[in-house]
């Protein structure tokens, strides 16, 4: 397999080798990373039940809007096209 030589900063360095597991390469651990599809339950837990209620209820409100503006525009295409 060809490889390739890269320059990252110590940062960068630090922080893919505190995500190693046991033996594992960094092209294993890149490719892990890259291709690494995010579950729901990734999420659960990372904003407090009150903001959560909070954002829920904004986006309610906000479907809210949108399906009422949506509708007042079927209308109104219906009035130019009949």
């Amino acid at each position: 397999m060809a490889t390739k030589n890269i320059s990252i900063t110590e940062e960068a360095y630090k922080r893919l080798a505190s995500l190693r597991k046991n033996n594992e390469s960094f092209s294993e651990l890149i490719i892990e990373v890259t291709t690494k599809k995010a579950k729901l339950s990734d999420f659960h837990g990372i904003i407090s039940d009150k903001a959560a209620d909070t954002l829920e209820k904004s986006i309610k409100e906000s479907r809210k809007i949108h399906r009422k503006l949506h509708q007042k525009r079927i209308e109104r295409l219906k009035e130019e096209f009949n």
